[in-house]
């Protein structure tokens, strides 16, 4: 079945730099986009990045020149690097993939930008 571990998050003091990794198993990884989701307190879960099968990559507004989404078909994981981190990027982190109409999620890692 389809399995998405997230690991990384911690916490980390603002201005400072974090790599997420989720490891993906059960698809065939190269030929699918993958999503990096976030949940802040009280907030909805929104979507922070997005990098297509062919490596193009998406990102929203706040994350923009901060955070690069990248992957690895050959380890079959997509990453998150996150600089010059913010309080305000303090939430749970979700990896995230589509297959036709059902969606898979990990189980989440936590980033807490705090001094």
């Amino acid at each position: 079945q389809v399995q998405l571990v997230e690991s990384g998050g911690g916490l980390v003091q603002p201005g400072g730099s974090l790599r997420l990794s989720c490891a993906a198993s059960g698809i065939m990884f190269s030929g699918y986009t993958m999503d990096w989701y976030r949940q802040r307190p009280g907030k909805q879960r929104e979507l922070v990045a997005t990098i297509s099968s062919g490596g193009g990559t998406n990102y929203v507004e706040s994350v923009k020149g901060r955070f690069t989404i990248s992957r690895d078909n050959a380890k079959n994981t997509v990453y998150l690097r996150m600089n010059r981190l913010k309080p305000e990027d303090t939430a749970v982190y979700y990896c995230h993939v589509n297959l036709r109409i059902i969606d898979y999620w990990g189980q989440g890692t936590q980033v807490t930008v705090s001094s």
